[in-house]
């Protein structure tokens, strides 16, 4: 019975293959070829391919893909994207009718990836819903929403003083190894419990940078709300100029689907830089510093893609960070000013303070948002101007004291509380602060209740302080983060709380008797 079971069914699959064999009517498809006839650093010269268009992408031998960049009359330059040294003179080239685009989607979460949407954890494949472009057109205007949410970022002095909303573009600009990576890192670790998904791009960073950043992001529990898509150093300069427009389409696909997208771009010096290789290689005619005459344009129509949408289009977000290195605190170079114009502000950090010792080294008097203040929380507006104040006129003081002139008494306090002010915005790596406690340091800096701690007790008086925090009541804690502004009640329960917590730090008056 079985046999004559299997009989019927392979009867059956026979039948059906000869039925398929007789109605199959093969059919020509038409393939574009060219041929390489030069192969340079990172790019490759090819004639032929006569219907080719800008930005297509091309495949070579070896499952190498490259983008179409000049498209000239008798030959075509194209930026290769990955290891191009197999390719010789003579090798065909084929087109493929499609643009250069990336895996996007949920799977993406907790992965590394190369700007392709390959894997480079060990992980396995990326499970990806769809693909989308890297080059897509910025939200028109009528499509955008004014930025009105804040984005905490955890560090005291940026929520304080210089505000980030959920939209916009925040540049974080200084010279080499004064802490723009761990800024920028420190804001991933705070949106754990925001309901922000994080996308951190890596271009043209060291391989060990890279890893000692994964690994502090899965140790501190980000990566499951992060994306990292890297290019290192010895990558091809192509990889590193797609790099930022491909990780921008990650964070677009959430953004589309209503939700609040965090990217950092780590940083755009490397990817000018990539772009100046690739264009001098081409041959395209240098401007200053040897720069295209199209490097603005590059950055800002990356850079505009940062909106927050409008409810009928599912009011997400993308809020931007880029970061730019000086060199020799010089701001106001090609790249930077470049830069500072297209973001809707900028955070300077300071190599003096750096050495100093006060981390972050955020500049206050050369840091600016342009839109933050508008999204900011009304507990923090409640501090933040007299805060700015006191320490613009303490800054500005301070240097008149140390050519030692002798200094009146409101002087003298003035520079006292600017101490204070100063001792309570330095921060730990990786230690973001939560809203109620940045606000009970803050208002017990208001109310002057740090200045009769002694500097050097001032660190464990304000982590005194941000532990007591703690106890401030749920409906207080509350309307912290939700009320339009901060009642005198609820202000004077938190000083209350932190006045009878710095008691014990601050000395004991002299008793009269005493010589």
């Amino acid at each position: 019975m079985e046999l004559d079971s299997l009989q019927n069914v392979f009867d059956g699959a026979f039948a059906g293959l000869s039925q398929g064999r007789e109605a199959f009517a093969p059919e020509l498809t038409p393939r574009e070829v060219g041929t390489i006839t030069r192969v340079s650093t990172g790019i490759a010269r090819v004639s032929g391919l006569p219907g080719v268009g800008f930005d297509e992408l091309v495949k070579f031998p070896g499952a190498v893909f490259g983008i179409a960049f000049n498209v000239d009359q008798d030959e075509v330059g194209i930026v290769l994207l990955g290891d191009y040294w197999h390719l010789r003179a003579g090798d065909e080239v084929e087109r493929t009718g499609r643009v250069m685009d990336v895996a996007v989607g949920d799977g993406l979460l907790g992965r590394v990836i190369d700007p392709l949407g390959r894997p480079l954890d060990g992980h396995g494949p990326v499970a990806a819903s769809q693909r989308l472009p890297i080059e897509r057109p910025a939200a028109p205007i009528m499509d955008r929403a004014p930025v009105t949410e804040p984005l905490q970022t955890g560090l005291k002095v940026i929520d304080a003083l210089i505000p980030i909303g959920r939209g916009q573009r925040e540049l974080i600009l200084g010279d080499r190894q004064t802490g723009k990576s761990a800024l920028a890192i420190d804001t991933i670790l705070n949106q754990g419990d925001k309901d922000i998904l994080c996308v951190y791009c890596a271009i043209g960073l060291r391989a060990a940078a890279v890893a000692k950043t994964v690994a502090v992001l899965r140790e501190k529990g980000a990566m499951e709300y992060t994306v990292v898509v890297v290019t290192e150093g010895n990558d091809p300069p192509g990889l590193a100029y797609i790099a930022p427009y491909a990780a921008t389409s990650i964070g677009e696909h959430f953004m589309e689907r209503g939700r609040d997208v965090l990217i950092v771009y780590d940083d755009l010096t490397h990817h000018a830089r990539a772009y100046r290789e690739l264009s001098l290689l081409l041959r395209r005619p240098p401007g200053r510093e040897a720069f295209p005459g199209d490097i603005f344009y590059i950055h800002s129509r990356l850079l505009e893609r940062a909106t927050h949408l409008r409810e009928e289009h599912g009011g997400g977000s993308l809020t931007a960070l880029p970061i730019i290195e000086t060199e020799s605190q010089n701001i106001s170079a090609y790249i930077p000013t470049n830069l500072i114009s297209i973001t809707d502000g900028q955070i300077y950090l300071s190599p003096s303070l750096f050495e100093l010792g006060v981390l972050p080294a955020v500049d206050v008097g050369k840091s600016v948002s342009r839109v933050g203040g508008k999204a900011q929380r009304a507990a923090f507006r409640a501090v933040a101007g007299d805060l700015k104040l006191a320490y613009a006129q303490f800054e500005e003081l301070e240097t008149f004291a140390r050519f030692g002139a002798r200094l009146d008494e409101d002087t003298r306090k003035i520079i006292e509380h600017g101490r204070r002010i100063r001792a309570c915005l330095k921060q730990p790596e990786f230690a973001p602060v939560s809203v109620p406690a940045q606000i009970a340091v803050l208002l017990a800096l208001t109310a002057e209740l740090f200045d009769r701690v002694p500097l050097d007790r001032m660190t464990d008086a304000e982590r005194a302080v941000r532990r007591a925090a703690t106890e401030i009541p749920a409906p207080v804690r509350e309307r912290l983060e939700t009320a339009d502004k901060l009642s005198a009640e609820d202000r004077e329960t938190i000083i209350e709380l932190a006045r009878k917590t710095l008691e014990e730090f601050q000395p004991e008056p002299e008793s009269e008797g005493q010589p």
